[in-house]
């Protein structure tokens, strides 16, 4: 059995990478963090308050987060929880003006192959 590779853990500002959430427990490898590697490939490296509009939003590109799906580990969002977002789906959320705030000291930096640490910066919730 061959061993995951993950990326160093350093957040969009160069330091180590903080914990997103432990309640929900996020992170593609339920981490709490927004660590990703060679099998995350839809980089959940943006850790993001999830609010309502961006729920109603994903739900309309086809991605309910909000349904709880157990056999994933997923106990469905709700306005408030923070958690990994795919950087993939933080852009398409941006350039449609529904992006939510994000935490930049949890944020990994392999976010920024898809969006700029301005725009990321200019959501802070950090």
């Amino acid at each position: 059995m061959r061993a995951m590779r993950l990326l160093p853990s350093i957040n969009v500002l160069g330091h180590e990478l903080e914990p997103c959430s432990h309640d929900p427990k996020t992170g593609f490898y339920r981490d709490g963090c927004c660590n990703t590697g060679e099998l995350n490939a839809g980089v959940h490296a943006v850790c993001v308050e999830i609010t309502e509009e961006f729920l109603r939003f994903s739900k309309s590109r086809g991605n309910d987060l909000s349904t709880p799906r157990p056999e994933f580990k997923f106990p469905g969002l709700k306005p408030g929880d923070r958690w990994c977002l795919s950087a993939p789906r933080y852009r398409e959320a941006l350039d449609a003006g529904k992006a939510p705030r994000v935490f930049l000291r949890s944020t990994h930096r392999a976010a920024l192959a898809y969006v700029s640490l301005a725009e990321l910066a200019a959501h802070s919730a950090d």
